[in-house]
């Protein structure tokens, strides 16, 4: 299959219609998870990308949308996530900046003592050593909690307080998990399982 005929094919396709919306689905056009042959996510990229990776045998298609792209012959479910068969060398690892989003985002909006998943305007920042007491602003002394337990909390450790932390607060290095998370609040559902993969083990 030429290359020629993959442009062609790409440039012939309309506009994807939805048939219904998948559950939990935001995205109104459907951009596609690229994941490494490892299944780590490498980047996102454009559904005409990811049908020419396809069409060259690059790339596999792990999940698709309930949405249909159309060319003048035939007609494709959207690629939601694809894998790609020959392994990809991810960039180097480079230092996350230390913030209050980020803090939020490492630990899944969840308060790390009640394990109460909130908002955003729900949670607040928890020393686990008190600054009164010598803790610093570090990775690994802020924790996301609720304004309930960090109340509770007040001036005591977790082990004083009779509350253990949920996970042990570690520093964040960059991966492509993290910048897919960042560039997108919400993310397409069909996603998460993948980049959830990463989350878990604190990449």
């Amino acid at each position: 299959m030429g290359q020629t005929w993959l442009i062609l094919f790409v440039r012939g396709l309309t506009r994807p219609r939805p048939i219904r919306r998948c559950p939990g689905n935001s995205l109104s056009y459907p951009r596609v998870l690229l994941l490494n042959a490892t299944y780590e996510p490498l980047r996102i990229v454009s559904w005409q990308k990811a049908m020419i990776l396809w069409f060259q045998e690059k790339a596999e298609i792990v999940v698709t949308h309930e949405r249909l792209i159309r060319s003048f012959r035939s007609q494709y479910n959207a690629p939601a996530v694809l894998r790609m068969k020959n392994y990809i060398k991810p960039r180097s690892h480079r230092s996350v900046r230390l913030s209050r989003d980020n803090i939020f985002l490492r630990d899944k909006h969840t308060c790390q003592y009640c394990s109460k998943k909130l908002a955003t305007r729900d949670l607040t920042l928890d020393h686990v050593m008190p600054v009164s007491r010598g803790g610093g602003k570090s990775w690994e002394n802020l924790v996301a909690a609720c304004h309930t337990c960090n109340r509770v909390k007040a001036s005591r450790t977790p082990n004083e307080a009779g509350m253990p932390l949920l996970n042990e607060p570690t520093k964040l290095k960059w991966s492509p998990t993290f910048d897919i998370q960042v560039k997108f609040e919400k993310v397409d559902s069909l996603w998460e399982p993948y980049l959830d993969a990463l989350m878990a083990v604190g990449f």
